[in-house]
């Protein structure tokens, strides 16, 4: 079940983090592309690992890669199946399959790939954006914070890091 007081923490705690914007809007993205891919159970694995490799926030990227929920999985995965259908020339048909697992999807798998490849790189832009001024317009009813965002906003970086 949807806990709104925990959701509700984890934004104040994204929000308030000591990083630049950028910083903590790319982690999200990244986790918020690879929600949309078809490897479900291997989600939160891949946004710690890519949060590692590309040196990410994990926080964030974690939270990104939680956004596609058990609600939203189903009409996402039947739109990634027919739009990948499409972009590789074929009639769109409705994805017909009796589990999630990826025994069931395996013999679908070029067209979910390459459909939800296209719809998380675009849900990835939209995050990215979204969250860089959530974070942004947040910060700036701290007046700590704020100074704080304008700094790395104009040095473009983080200020601990040299």
């Amino acid at each position: 079940m949807l806990n709104k007081e925990q959701w509700k923490k984890r934004a104040k705690e994204i929000l308030s983090l000591d990083s630049h914007p950028g910083h903590i809007a790319a982690g999200f993205a990244v986790g918020v592309f690879i929600s949309f891919t078809p490897f479900f159970g291997l989600h939160t694995p891949m946004a710690v690992a890519a949060a590692f490799i590309f040196r990410l926030n994990k926080l964030t990227c974690l939270t990104g890669a939680w956004i596609n929920t058990p609600i939203t999985v189903v009409p996402v995965l039947g739109i990634s199946y027919k739009l990948g259908r499409v972009m590789q020339g074929l009639p769109p048909m409705e994805l017909k399959v009796r589990g999630l697992e990826w025994q069931y999807l395996k013999g679908h798998a070029a067209s979910l790939i390459l459909g939800s490849s296209v719809i998380g790189f675009i849900a990835a832009i939209a995050g990215y954006f979204a969250c860089y001024y959530i974070v942004v317009r947040f910060r700036q009813k701290d007046e700590a914070l704020a100074e704080l965002t304008q700094e790395m906003e104009e040095v473009g970086e983080e200020l601990d890091e040299k």
